[in-house]
């Protein structure tokens, strides 16, 4: 994928080489954008640090209809260090806000700052209507990128909240686990040939299933995003490097759990996320922690905040 500042790099090079796009060089031309897409995609994986920096914005289009809300997106992005923003989407969302989506994208890809379109579910799981109603959504995202090539989603980010049906509770329980993988692999399909990443939100309990339910998981998707929360809370008594060491732990933990078993290549990185309301002001400090624990994991992704929503309803 390409942004503008891609583009016009590309078109500054062919300008000095004094070449010109005829027809038999569109061929070498499309060669040249995709490499350099290529190199665009990856300058936008990680920051400085080599790790993913992630942030969850909910109801966006509030959040962009407010004043100047973007640039105040990007200013707490490039304060807190996060590289990659999850920006929710709907069907109203797609066409009612889709000027300011592209205009949000825009914004943040010129901060290096990935984009991914967040995408959410309780039941896609189950093929047929529900499945369709979510792929759809991909496909509405794959024709926005189309239409606004400059200011393009560079992935997907999957919320498919199965927990939440009766049926799928209780920590032993992975019934679900096929036809999840199934909906993370039919997303896939779409996604991966339209230039984009895939990445999926999980439960903790989904990496205490036996070898190949893991291995069932890890490779339906590229990326995995582990909801890591309630370890702690505000006023529980501990202290903050108490707090902060038992998230490491934690994290040490489920990352071991995830990929015991095997030296298999081509399975899921994961990228563990913390929730603000167990950490309050504190969560810049447990997320630093998390980095120092994990980085010389090769299964690490980095880490991810839950969520812009949390720091704005506390700011208000």
């Amino acid at each position: 994928m390409a942004t503008s500042s891609t583009t016009s790099y590309l078109g500054r090079i062919l300008a000095t080489a004094g070449m010109r796009v005829r027809c038999g060089s569109v061929c070498i031309f499309c060669l040249a954008l995709l490499s350099l897409s290529a190199f665009s995609l990856s300058s936008f994986a990680a920051g400085d640090s080599g790790l993913v920096h992630g942030l969850w914005v909910w109801k966006s289009p509030t959040v962009l209809e407010a004043p100047h809300g973007a640039e105040s997106l990007l200013a707490f992005c490039k304060s807190q260090g996060v590289n990659e923003v999850y920006v929710s989407i709907s069907a109203r969302t797609e066409s009612a806000e889709e000027s300011d989506l592209a205009r949000l994208i825009g914004l943040l890809h010129r901060a290096n700052i990935r984009v991914e379109a967040l995408l959410s579910s309780e039941d896609a799981d189950e093929p047929g209507k529900h499945r369709e109603t979510l792929l759809d959504h991909v496909r509405g995202i794959v024709q926005f990128n189309q239409k606004h090539f400059a200011n393009r989603f560079d992935g997907i980010h999957l919320d498919i909240e199965l927990q939440q049906r009766p049926e799928n509770k209780g920590s032993g329980n992975l019934r679900f686990l096929p036809g999840l993988t199934d909906a993370f692999r039919a997303v896939r399909a779409i996604a991966e040939p339209a230039g984009m990443t895939l990445n999926a939100d999980i439960q903790n309990k989904l990496l205490k299933g036996d070898l190949n339910e893991r291995k069932m998981l890890l490779s339906a998707v590229p990326r995995v995003t582990l909801m890591m929360y309630e370890l702690s809370r505000p006023g529980d008594g501990e202290s903050p490097d108490q707090q902060a060491e038992k998230a490491a732990q934690s994290s040490q933990k489920f990352l071991d759990m995830a990929y015991d078993g095997w030296d298999a290549k081509n399975l899921a990185k994961m990228a563990i996320a913390l929730h603000t309301p167990d950490y309050g002001d504190l969560l810049p400090q447990m997320l630093k922690q998390l980095d120092g624990a994990n980085r010389a994991n090769p299964h690490y992704l980095g880490w991810a905040r839950h969520s812009y929503n949390d720091y704005l309803n506390a700011a208000h």
